[in-house]
């Protein structure tokens, strides 16, 4: 009778305990939830103060004109009109070359690469870093590498070379990710049937795999596009009063078109650089919305 007693006292015990853990668990959680709730209320308050005030700034002098007109030194006749066209060229060359480059590269790695090996392992870190390198750094690359030794000169070609470099490592580790979620059973089936591993990656891999690899790739693009500092260093002008004909041309972009107006003395230059920036949230938003559209028609 004693033994029982005391195993019913230690019972009674363990479930005060464990009531008393429960609800010390349970304010944790509270204290975290509240904690991180006010982190991106923070967040998301500081961007709707900055788009209140880029809005408020820029809006007045957004029109038609501003879009087709090129720069000026005259802010009432001032436009964004090469810088626009700037922006179109590089982001398209940017992704012609890093999007095959990038998902090709995963493909690589991930399908066909043994990934026991030291050459591989050591590449796979590599690029992993390489995503963690600071954006001037890659600029300096360029210069190096397309402006000088190859020839490019300052041109789009160079420009867009050197944002490719910057986005691969992000499109290659989101496309691997995109290739490891696709479950072994759709490749095993596909080999089943008699299908080559080539066309078992183009037919059933891919298509799985492509709203991710496409998610990585939104992301990657909207970094270049807002990218400045890399162009700066390969040579892009703050002041471009024609527009590029060829990649070979000269070039400046949306993002060092706003800086050169930002470190102009007259306040109607602030306001002009507003309007700069809601012309590339348009145009960031606009091709997000595409890549998003794509996406979701390969989810169906």
């Amino acid at each position: 009778m004693k033994g029982t007693y005391v195993e019913m006292e230690n019972n009674i015990s363990g479930s005060k305990n464990s009531s008393s853990n429960l609800k010390s668990r349970k304010l944790l959680s509270k204290v975290f939830e509240g904690f991180f709730f006010l982190a991106i209320a923070f967040g998301i308050l500081m961007l709707v103060l900055l788009l209140t005030n880029v809005l408020k700034a820029g809006l007045g002098w957004l029109s038609l004109d501003f879009i087709t007109s090129l720069p000026s030194r005259f802010p009432k006749k001032a436009g964004i009109y090469s810088a626009l066209i700037g922006s179109i060229w590089v982001m398209g060359l940017t992704f012609l070359f890093s999007f095959p480059l990038g998902v090709g590269t995963a493909i690589y790695l991930e399908e066909y690469s043994d990934k026991k090996k030291w050459f591989n392992k050591m590449l796979q870190i590599n690029i992993a870093n390489l995503a963690g390198v600071p954006s001037i750094v890659y600029g300096i690359l360029g210069l190096a590498v397309f402006v000088r030794l190859l020839a490019f000169e300052r041109s789009i070609l160079s420009g867009a070379l050197t944002l490719a470099l910057l986005i691969l490592p992000v499109i290659i580790v989101s496309s691997q990710e995109a290739l490891k979620a696709v479950p072994n059973e759709l490749r095993h089936g596909s080999y089943a049937l008699g299908v080559s591993k080539w066309l078992t990656i183009t037919g059933v891999v891919l298509p799985y795999a492509m709203p991710g690899i496409l998610t990585g790739t939104i992301l990657a693009m909207s970094r270049a596009m807002g990218e400045a500092a890399p162009l700066i260093i390969v040579g892009a002008a703050g002041y471009i009063a024609f527009l590029p004909k060829s990649i070979m041309d000269s070039f400046t972009v949306l993002p060092i078109q706003i800086f050169n107006w930002t470190s102009r003395p007259q306040d109607e230059f602030q306001n002009i650089a507003a309007a700069g920036i809601i012309v590339l949230i348009a145009l960031l938003l606009t091709a997000n919305a595409t890549a998003i559209f794509l996406r979701n028609k390969y989810e169906k």
